[in-house]
Formats: structure tokens, sequence, C-alpha cells
């Protein structure tokens, strides 16, 4: 399993019979299914510590085979303590601790009482591994795995109780990172506490300019957009000033309709100190490619990516345009030897003497694609690349 390749093909049949499982649910008993998915599952463990499961194949499986467990579990009726000694097992004693298990999908088949005995067991976990160390020193612990599986049990036992308090302290904790407070949102709407899951996302917005920050401003938005419509154009003006970038600009763009020329000349000032973003902006959401075309020059974009990107949608309004363009990009793509790069110079010079035929720019690409071969005429790879790709 160590090849990616055969990772791949093997995690692919696990989702097969995943999907077999699910059938076999409702066409056999439920005790057997459970007891067959229950042994999938510990065999699933030992493959995936053993795979390069970098396409996460193998791992979507295993996710998808936990998921039917605790449903499986409800249908056949499993015994409460049979359960909460699989599920206690599986998350402390196991050692693939990839995966963690939610207590809240288990309620159904624990019933009260099972639920009960899974708490005790929790805490019976607790009290043999002493103090709790502090934030700072919990992944230093020697119980590092163990507490960190208690928090995530407790703060999704305080879903399932549905308890505001304590979602709030399981989730925020000490309320040091925009993470933490995010997840507090999400937990309190999924309980349905919407108004202060809205205010929770909006704090963790405005932690600070991170990453984490960031994301949680999407979260806050979708639920504006979805619960409190009328503060949603605020809120993304408020976003974008804090991110300026194409897709702030997008999601502001959309969402303000007819406002939108109320803000279209602070968006493009802003988006005038990141020529990326401004023409990312124009391209993709104003799906303006002239505009775009015009933005690139004039703001001197200077981004390969994003200037392939746009001479790839402006060829087809003007073909013989994007061929300096081109140009530039097959320059820059062969200064480093590298095969992949020789493979993209060729299909670049190959589409440019296309765009080019029967105009008098043609022999100026053969031309340059002379150039490039004597140029690098110590490059046997390239040679042969061109040659594959049939150019002069």
């Amino acid at each position: 399993m160590w090849r990616w390749n055969v990772a791949n093909a093997h995690g692919a049949q696990m989702h097969d019979a995943v999907a077999m499982l699910r059938q076999a649910a409702d066409t056999h008993g439920p005790a057997e299914v459970f007891t067959v998915t229950q042994r999938a599952i510990t065999s699933a463990l030992k493959v995936i510590m053993r795979a390069d499961d970098s396409s996460g194949i193998i791992g979507d499986a295993c996710r998808d085979l936990l998921a039917l467990h605790p449903v499986l579990a409800e249908r056949a009726r499993v015994a409460a303590r049979k359960l909460v000694d699989w599920m206690v097992k599986f998350q402390f004693d196991n050692d693939c601790d990839y995966f963690t298990l939610d207590p809240v999908d288990y309620a159904p088949a624990l019933g009260a009482e099972g639920m009960a005995a899974y708490r005790a067991a929790l805490d019976a976990r607790a009290a043999g591994l002493g103090p709790r160390p502090s934030e700072d020193e919990r992944w230093s612990s020697p119980h590092a795995h163990e507490w960190f599986t208690l928090d995530h049990n407790a703060q999704r036992l305080a879903v399932y109780d549905r308890d505001v308090e304590a979602i709030i302290r399981t989730h925020a904790r000490d309320r040091r990172v925009a993470a933490w407070l995010h997840d507090t949102a999400v937990a309190l709407m999924e309980i349905g506490e919407v108004d202060a899951a809205i205010d929770w996302a909006n704090q963790a917005a405005d932690f600070d300019h991170g990453h984490q920050a960031r994301r949680a401003a999407d979260y806050w938005c979708d639920l504006l957009a979805e619960h409190r419509p009328d503060e949603l154009l605020a809120a993304r003006v408020w976003v974008f000033r804090r991110w300026p970038s194409s897709s702030t600009a997008g999601r502001l763009y959309q969402d303000a309709g007819p406002a939108w020329p109320d803000y279209r000349d602070e968006v493009m000032a802003a988006l005038a100190l990141r020529p990326r973003d401004a023409v990312q902006f124009a391209q993709l959401y104003l799906k303006d490619i002239s505009y775009a075309w015009a933005l690139a020059h004039d703001l001197g974009l200077d981004d390969d990516r994003t200037w392939s990107d746009l001479a790839n949608a402006y060829e087809k309004r003007d073909p013989l345009a994007v061929l300096p363009v081109y140009t530039r990009l097959v320059d820059r793509e062969l200064i480093d030897a590298d095969a992949r790069n020789y493979r993209s110079a060729a299909r670049r010079l190959k589409k440019m003497r296309t765009l080019a035929a029967g105009s008098p720019e043609a022999a100026s690409i053969d031309a340059f694609i002379a150039a490039q071969r004597e140029r690098h005429r110590r490059r046997p790879r390239l040679q042969q690349e061109f040659d594959r790709a049939g150019l002069p």
C-alpha cells in the first residue's frame, strides 16, 4: 500500500464495499451487517496506517464506515454497554488515532442510560490521567491524545445537551484563537441558537487579520445571508475592507446588486494595489475580459498563472494580441530545466503557431521556436518535447 496508485485502487474498492454495506442494511439482518461493518472498520484502520493515502481516498472510506456504524448500531439494537466499550476502546486504545467519534451520532443507539454510561466511562478515563495540564502544556503532556479526545467529547456532549454555556466553555476555551470562536459559532448554530451563533462568528471574524478570522468571516456572512439578509451587504463591505482580494470583492459585487455602483470605485482603487486580484476580479466576477486585459497592462501584472488564464480567454477576441504574452511565458517557463516546463512550453508554442497561422506573425513565431531550439540545444528532453508537439 505504500505505492500511491495501489493505495488509490484499494481505496476505490473500499468505497464500493461501503456502498454494498449500505445496500445490505436494507436487505439483510441489521445485526449481521453491523458486525461486518465493525470488522471492516478494524481492517480499514490497519490499511490506512500502512498506505500512501495522500489522495485521501482511503481516509474518506474510513469516515464513511464510521458514519455508517452508529446508524447500524441503532437498527441492530446493539447493547448499550457493548457499544460504549467499543467507543471507548476505539478512541483511547487504538493504534490509529486519525479519526474521532461523535457521541451525538450514537445517542439514538445508546439511549439515555447508554449516554450516562458513556459519560461515566469518560470520567473514569479522565480520573486515571492525573491533573489536567494547562492549555499551553496540553500537547506536551504524556497523555496529550487522551486529553484531546476527552475535550472533543466534552464539546460534542455539550451540543447533545443543548447547553449554551457548556458549548461556549468547551469550544471557546480561553478565547485565544479565532478558530475556537468560529467553532463556538458552528456548535451554537447546530442547536439552533442563531443569534448567538451570528454573534460568535462576528467575534471570530473581528479577532485579527489572520486566515482563521478570514474563514470565520465567510461563515458569518453565510449566516447573515440565511437569517439576516438585510445586514449582509454591510458585512460584505466590512470584510472587503479588512481583506481586500478578488474573492471578497466578488462576493461584495454579487450581494450588492443594484447598489454596486456605490462601491465600485472604492473596490477598484483598493484592488489596484494588488494587480493579480484586480485582474481576477474583472475576469471571474465582472466577466469583463476586455477590462481585465486593460487592467493587466495598466497595473503591470506580473503573475504568470493569471496572465496565462487571461490570455487563454482573450485569444478568442484577438488571437494576435496574446502572442507577446505567450512569448514571454515561454521564455520564463524555459529558464529552468524541467520536463514539465518543456511540455507546457511546447503546447503553448503549438497554440501560438495556430493563432498566428495565415498572419504576418507566423514567420516570427517560427523564428522564435528556432531560437529556443538553438538556445537550449543541450537539453535533449526539450528537443524531444518540441518534436513530439510537431514544432519546426
